[in-house]
């Protein structure tokens, strides 16, 4: 055999060696890695959660307490009477007697068109009118004496007859001319426009010359925003709470609040109901009625509803954020006597985004985690620490969970008022 077949036969021989002990050092890494998760998972079941060590939360125990049940909704100032002035006669505007955006009463005289036309034919409806009584009292006098020449038999009865018809008549004529003359004295009274409601007025649609026809032109609006109303619509299927309430003559209190619902504006209470459910929408509107003595509620605004439908003086309550869901439905995280939690299914009545009212799961004095869940498992040891009325742990507390290791927990140094009952 050539030297050079020898000298190749030999070094494939150490590339294969070489390859087949990379494979064996790659195969024994990869058992051992996969032995150290099986044994890793064999060991945390039986842990449960205690291998996280003790976790700090935020706890919060049940409560009896009052509870008002209360529906959201955004709702739309409106003015609780809305009037557009406008003329009951055609003419020049000669005058406007009122400032923009003033508050005015009932009655105040806003502007002034022109009379003198309406003048003129009230004098033809007076002299109209004065002329026909003259008339029927000549008819009157003739009348009288033929009944006196009747009695004596000096005229025929249906002379009589005629006089009494012609005075009859005379007497409708008389009738028509009045109404002639108080629709004339009617009309000179429309040329002074007057505010029909109190309220504020808007922007005038008019200057002083343009003609003004009846019943057509605006001249102004007039809103009446003290007291004022709220529309707002709510869900067909919350309905009948509100009905049960407003049929048995209780007074529904409704608030209204500002768009970042930090600031209540006005309470009221509930004036109306539609009669009848949007099937667009599946929503009934609702009206409420507000003093509006602080104007701080304008037409048109858009506020914050808050309708206070029942009030349960004895409820139990719990956190709404102690609430977790899960695939069964709702639980909190109860803490027991051993400072372990465990899952607690619960039933909830109502909510207020604050405070849950329970129906059923819990009792009086049941502790529950309300901040840091993330952690925690069914077994998991457990540490209450209390937060500052901000909502935030103090800064010993806060520096004790920055420094805490899964195996050693420091509990914070807590006064005695402070100390949560187990």
């Amino acid at each position: 055999m050539p030297d050079s077949s020898i000298k190749f036969a030999k070094k494939t021989s150490k590339k294969v060696y070489f390859l087949m002990l990379l494979i064996g050092v790659i195969a024994t890494a990869v058992w051992w890695w996969l032995q150290s998760n099986a044994k890793s998972a064999a060991v945390a079941p039986r842990m449960g959660g205690s291998f996280m060590g003790v976790v700090p939360v935020h706890a919060q125990q049940v409560r009896h307490d009052r509870f008002t049940v209360k529906l959201k909704a955004l709702g739309t100032v409106t003015p609780w009477n809305m009037v557009s002035v406008t003329s009951q006669v055609s003419g020049e505007l000669d005058q406007v007697l009122f400032s923009e955006g003033q508050y005015v009463e009932k009655g105040t005289v806003l502007a002034q068109i022109d009379p003198r036309n309406y003048q003129v034919a009230l004098l033809q409806a007076e002299g109209a009118l004065q002329e026909a009584r003259a008339q029927l009292a000549s008819a009157e006098l003739d009348l009288k004496r033929y009944q006196g020449l009747y009695k004596e038999d000096s005229v025929a009865r249906q002379t009589l007859e005629q006089q009494q018809a012609l005075v009859a008549q005379l007497q409708g004529s008389v009738k028509v001319r009045q109404a002639q003359r108080n629709n004339a004295k009617l009309d000179v009274e429309h040329t002074r426009v007057i505010a029909p409601i109190a309220g504020r007025l808007g922007l005038r649609a008019l200057d002083a010359g343009n003609y003004v026809s009846a019943a057509v032109t605006e001249l102004v609006t007039i809103a009446q925003d003290n007291p004022i109303a709220v529309s707002f619509t709510i869900p067909e299927h919350e309905l009948q709470a509100v009905l049960q309430a407003y049929r048995q003559g209780q007074t529904l209190s409704v608030q209204a609040w500002n768009r970042d619902e930090n600031k209540m504006l006005a309470q009221g209470e509930l004036h109306s109901i539609d009669n009848q459910v949007d099937i667009s929408t599946g929503s009934v509107r609702l009206k409420a009625r507000f003093s509006n003595s602080e104007q701080l509620l304008f037409p048109n605004q858009f506020v914050n509803v808050h309708l206070q439908v029942a009030v349960h003086d004895d409820a139990l309550l719990i956190p709404a954020d102690a609430i977790q869901f899960g695939t069964s439905g709702r639980f909190v995280w109860k803490i027991k006597e051993d400072d372990t939690v465990v899952v607690q299914p619960i039933k909830l009545r109502d909510s207020d985004g604050v405070s849950s009212m329970l129906e059923s799961g819990l009792e009086v004095g049941d502790w529950v985690v309300v901040e840091g869940v993330d952690r925690l498992r069914n077994g998991s040891k457990v540490e209450r620490v209390m937060p500052t009325e901000q909502g935030s742990v103090t800064a010993e507390t806060s520096a004790t969970m920055e420094n805490k290791t899964p195996n050693k927990a420091l509990k914070p140094k807590l006064t005695s008022k402070q100390k949560p009952a187990k």
